[in-house]
């Protein structure tokens, strides 16, 4: 599996752990950044990067997916959901890294580096890209959904 993974300064050090530890596993890791510390670095061009390799991957039809990391998480998580077509989801335990790709199809996982050791952030990756989506008819359906809108802006 094709890893892209961006952070900001909170999330800089477990990133470099993650890196590591994913290649190790046997995925092909990617970085988007940053690649020092700054504490006045902003995450949203890192995240919408690693997100934008995600969705290119994607349409090339390489198994990829994306990892966010912040001092929260949120607003990696926001940056991360306005690049058409990713479904990024914060996560903070077992059931929403595996409910993230089970339910919703999550192409991202967005996570609080503050809020988690590294070991707990390796394990939380680790459940999300095991975790496969489920195809279950009705979410699909609700994926489309939100794809739908994406595209025109009409509720359906």
């Amino acid at each position: 599996m094709r890893i892209h993974i961006a952070t900001d300064h909170a999330g800089l050090e477990i990133s470099h752990f993650l890196i590591e530890q994913l290649g190790k596993d046997g995925h092909e890791v990617f970085d988007h950044g940053p690649q020092s510390f700054d504490p006045l670095d902003d995450y949203p061009s890192f995240c919408i990067n690693a997100a934008l390799a995600v969705i290119r991957d994607q349409q090339a039809e390489i198994d990829a997916l994306g990892i966010v990391l912040g001092g929260s998480g949120n607003g990696e998580q926001m940056a991360a959901n306005k690049v058409k077509g990713i479904r990024a989801a914060l996560v903070w335990n077992e059931s929403t890294a595996k409910l993230a790709r089970e339910h919703n199809d999550a192409n991202v996982i967005a996570i609080g580096a503050r809020q988690h050791d590294q070991a707990e952030v390796l394990q939380l990756v680790r459940w999300f890209i095991a975790e496969p989506f489920s195809k279950d008819e009705r979410h699909v359906r609700r994926i489309g959904k939100i794809a739908a809108y994406e595209q025109s802006g009409e509720i359906l």
